[in-house]
């Protein structure tokens, strides 16, 4: 549920405000050049670096499962170093909703080979049929936009596509246009490759597939480096955006759930040999995990530091009381890709029914949560002068907002610069699933990427956001009508620096709609 991120801001108002960051990125870019700086020097980053350390989230001891308890150091390179195989640790699940497995082989030549398997069912079981996709791709800027991301560009030479039953070829050519369908599916045997596309022929086929590369035009390549000596190196490519119509011609500010390395991958993982394994005539085939029913009772919280498109890089706390179908959630937004440096808070709350079982994603159940109270805290300066230039009567106490303090913006029916309207309906989709420890996950409807709110059914998100893992601590309980007393969740990066602090006043409106509540 977008509980916090309620506001129904306009298109022409953010593309203002986004105008407005762009121009300020050029001239900063402009003066970077003037004093002879390098492409991949950032300005006022000094979080990123050619190798930039940082330590991870140190969440609270009885909020953590004995693999979290260790601080991790979290490196990410820029340039990132991309040479080797990425693979799904997981089967994803794309707006749409697409169901599918990815592994990515990039060589030192900047050459890459892509597969995707894509599957019948969001257990991948069923596959329907595999692309195999071969290109180039060349590292550009730092993002000027995502901090800590690298901006890249790719060149398609081919794409194939093998089709793995009749099925499914059936399937294809009843959303394919008939020239398509004429000139290359009509001919296509199960277990053949055919190509869709080189650099003589054009995309018409892509582009009715919904086929695009664009994701590899934001990078970022994460190296976790745990107490005990172990290393996971994880990739983040670009978001996809959530209405098909814009997939082929949107440029991503977000990520998707991260590829892992071959051979820096978390132990044990099934999936990612069988990925590694795979071919275009061979998909891998998943194992049916173990039955996981939903049960919301309890508190959630993110994994890691999580990023939205356009700036937004925060952590979700969630708890559930089942007994009375009440939430609350927690926004704990930051300026930085690893949650060190805080911006402002927000706290939800408010009831939720439970709907039927979906219909296009098996295993995930539609929800209806409604928000009644929004309570938010600026945690620096800059975000307290936002709030405290709001005329009186549009976000809580005007000239009231102090650093650090709390302040509910219930009585003035939410904030108007941060896009809260209360009170809020939202028509969610919830899933639970188990880890490879067998500890439970929750996966929460995907944010609409035009920022908007799913607030009719026809709007229900079709694909999810990160994990988010229960607490070990058990439940904690309603201390009043609407709220909980929630355990703060800690961060073990320190600094006094405010990288990307500039963008806040740009993008105060902005912000609340990219919440990503729920």
């Amino acid at each position: 549920m977008k509980c916090a991120e309620a506001g129904n801001m306009s298109n022409g108002r953010l593309s203002h405000l986004l105008r407005g960051v762009w121009l300020l990125g050029l001239w900063q870019a402009v003066f970077v050049t003037g004093t002879g700086g390098k492409l991949w020097e950032v300005p006022i980053t000094s979080f990123i670096s050619s190798s930039n350390h940082s330590e991870g989230l140190q969440w609270e001891q009885d909020c953590q499962y004995r693999h979290l308890q260790d601080r991790v150091r979290i490196s990410a390179d820029i340039p990132p170093r991309l040479d080797g195989t990425w693979v799904s640790t997981r089967c994803e699940v794309r707006p749409g909703p697409e169901f599918l497995t990815r592994s990515y082989t990039f060589h030192p030549s900047r050459h890459f080979h892509a597969l995707q398997h894509y599957y019948t069912d969001s257990g991948c079981e069923d596959p329907a049929y595999s692309l195999m996709i071969k290109g180039k791709l060349r590292l550009r800027q730092a993002s000027w936009i995502t901090l800590g991301a690298t901006e890249a560009e790719h060149h398609l030479s081919k794409v194939g596509i093998v089709v793995h039953s009749l099925a499914a070829k059936q399937r294809l050519t009843s959303r394919l246009p008939p020239t398509c369908v004429g000139t290359t599916l009509s001919r296509v045997v199960p277990g053949k490759l055919y190509e869709l596309y080189n650099t003589r022929a054009g995309r018409a086929c892509l582009v009715a597939l919904g086929f695009s590369m664009l994701e590899m035009e934001l990078i970022r390549v994460e190296m976790q480096h745990h107490n005990h000596g172990g290393k996971v190196q994880e990739m983040f490519l670009g978001d996809i955006h959530t209405d098909w119509t814009q997939r082929t011609q949107y440029r991503p500010t977000g990520y998707q759930h991260p590829l892992q390395n071959a051979m820096h991958h978390i132990h044990p993982c099934p999936v990612c040999a069988l990925v590694y394994r795979s071919s275009e005539q061979r998909p891998p085939v998943l194992p049916r995990g173990p039955a996981a029913p939903l049960t919301l009772k309890g508190r959630w919280v993110s994994q890691h530091c999580e990023t939205r498109p356009n700036i937004l890089f925060l952590t979700r706390d969630f708890t559930f009381d089942s007994d009375q179908h009440a939430w609350e959630g927690i926004y704990r937004h930051y300026s930085d890709p690893v949650c060190s440096r805080p911006t402002f808070t927000l706290r939800a709350s408010g009831h939720y029914a439970q709907g039927n079982p979906s219909v296009k994603i098996s295993g995930a159940t539609e929800f209806v949560f409604k928000v009644t109270q929004v309570k938010v805290t600026a945690e620096e300066e800059s975000t307290a002068k936002l709030l405290n230039g709001t005329r009186p009567g549009k976000c809580g106490q005007a000239g009231g907002w102090e650093v650090g303090v709390e302040q509910d913006v219930t009585p003035t029916a939410g904030c108007n610069v941060l896009g809260i309207k209360l009170p809020h309906k939202e028509y969610e989709l919830f899933k639970t699933e188990l880890d490879h420890r067998k500890h439970p996950l929750l996966f929460i409807g995907e944010r609409l990427t035009d920022g908007s709110s799913p607030d009719r059914p026809q709007r229900r998100p079709t694909s999810f956001q990160a994990a988010m893992m229960l607490c070990s601590g058990g439940e904690t309980h309603p201390s009043n009508r609407y709220g909980w007393n929630s355990k703060q969740v800690q961060s073990a990066a320190g600094g006094t620096g405010r990288p990307g602090q500039f963008l806040l006043p740009l993008l105060g409106c902005v912000l609340f709609s990219w919440l990503c509540c729920f």
